[in-house]
This record gives C-alpha cells, sequence and structure tokens, in this order.
C-alpha cells in the first residue's frame, strides 16, 4: 500500500477541499498519514492559536479531514509531541482527554522525550499505548539529549505500527537556529548495515501488528527515495509502479 504523510496539517488546519483534492488525485490503496495540527500537540506556545478552545480546534480537525475518512485513505493521524512534553501525570492525562476527543479515529503517539521510555515509565508507556489502542510510533532518530527517544520496536496496536526513520545526523538536530536547519537536521543516509538492522526489526514487527508503515525524512540530499527503495529491495517488497505518480501529486 502506498502512502503519503501530510505535514502541512501540523501547520495548519487544511481547508476540506485539500484533502478532497487529494483523495480524487491518489489512486486505489493509497493511503494518509495526517499530522496533527501543532495546537492540538502543545507546539505553540505562546504563538497564536486561531481556535478559542480545544474543542472547537478538535471539531475544525475532524471536519477537515473527512473526504480522507471517506474516501477510505485514512491511515492514521499523527500526534507527535514536543521534547518539553516530558512523562508526568499531567500529561499522561492529555493523552487520556486527546485520544478520547479524536473519537474513532486512529491515532499514532509520537514523543520527544527520553523520559517516556526510561527503565521507570517505559512499560508504563507501551501498556497505556496498548490500553488506549494508541498506534506506537517506533523512531530512529539521532541520541542527541533528553529531547530525542531510543528505538522502542514494540507493537502496541494488533492492527498498525507507524515507524519514522529520521536518521541520526547528530550534529544537526539542535540547529534551529540556522537557517536552514530543516535541510541540515534530516540530512542522513542510511548505510546498507543499518538497514539490515530495520529489516530484521520490520519483520519481527509484523508478527505483532497487521500493518507497518514505515516513512523516511525528505532530506536535502535526497535519500529518503534511494534509503526506501534499497530496504524495500531487503523486504521482498515489490514496486507496483504507484511511486512515480506520486511525486507529481504535492
Amino acid at each position: 500500500m502506498q502512502k503519503r504523510e501530510i505535514d502541512s496539517s501540523f501547520y495548519a488546519v487544511q481547508p476540506v477541499k485539500n484533502y478532497a483534492k487529494w483523495v480524487d488525485q491518489t489512486p486505489d490503496g493509497f493511503s494518509f498519514i495526517v499530522k496533527a495540527y501543532q495546537g492540538m500537540t502543545g507546539h505553540l506556545r505562546g504563538k497564536k492559536n486561531y481556535f478559542e478552545t480545544q474543542e472547537e480546534m478538535f471539531k475544525a480537525f475532524h471536519t477537515s479531514i473527512q473526504p480522507v475518512i471517506s474516501g477510505g485513505k485514512l491511515a492514521m493521524a499523527l500526534f507527535q509531541y514536543p521534547p518539553w512534553f516530558d512523562c508526568t501525570r499531567e500529561n499522561v492525562e492529555i493523552l487520556h482527554e486527546t485520544k478520547e476527543m479524536m473519537l474513532d479515529v486512529p491515532c499514532a503517539l509520537e514523543f520527544r522525550n527520553s523520559s517516556w521510555y526510561s527503565p521507570e515509565f517505559r512499560d508504563k508507556t507501551l501498556q497505556l499505548m496498548e490500553r488506549e489502542d494508541w498506534i506506537h510510533t517506533v523512531v530512529d532518530e539521532p541520541q542527541a539529549g533528553s529531547g530525542t527517544v531510543p528505538i522502542v520496536a514494540v507493537a502496541t496496536s494488533p492492527e498498525t505500527t507507524l515507524v519514522r526513520m529520521h536518521g541520526r545526523n547528530v550534529s544537526g538536530w539542535h540547529q534551529n537556529s540556522h537557517p536552514d536547519w530543516r535541510k541540515l537536521r534530516y540530512l542522513y543516509r542510511y548505510s546498507t548495515e543499518e538497514l539490515q538492522e530495520w529489516r530484521d526489526r520490520l519483520l519481527q514487527l509484523e508478527k505483532s501488528s497487521k500493518n507497518v508503515y514505515v516513512v523516511f525524512n525528505n532530506n536535502s540530499g535526497g535519500d529518503a527515495t534511494d534509503n526506501a527503495k534499497e530496504l524495500q529491495g531487503m523486504l521482498g517488497i515489490d514496486d507496483d509502479g504507484t511511486a512515480p505518480r506520486q511525486l507529481d501529486l504535492f
């Protein structure tokens, strides 16, 4: 199944017409991973939120993604929380409330703070996700302090697991003040040996989760496509011819 992660939805709740167009322009079997709006994950930190209440904000997001749902092309909504969202009682309650407000929409959870996977909280974090039917987002990213998380290749949903390959560019990860920080952060090409390690992890995850989605970050070096194709080859996945058309859609 071909898929696309929509990042623009993080910066603004997208108009319904945008999703309707994307659904119409993509072939059968295509699915979308829609990133939750930044106001829904606590990223704004003083920046203007155009919604007066949480209820209004979540309602707007639900409305916006309806074409994807009705078209049968929503893989999940991705809730990526910021590095300052640590493992506290207050933040656990936020996760409870968020899951309730998302109703029956499948939701993936990605942390950017290592405390969730500390020896003290790791098992409780995974149990929380399993109990509340969060899709676990397994990440590969630079190990650069508390604002990053380790590889925890565990499925919490029998239906779906998301894997996000952020690269291992430690020096570029915290270059937020650099004008081209987005280009620097994900500038990384996985080696064949690293991809072989991931092949083995994915085959294990597949035993616990029906669908395992793998997404490589686009970067200025054009590494995502080459890495994805190499990993596909290792897994024996054939290209169905959809990928070349995807490049022209967005």
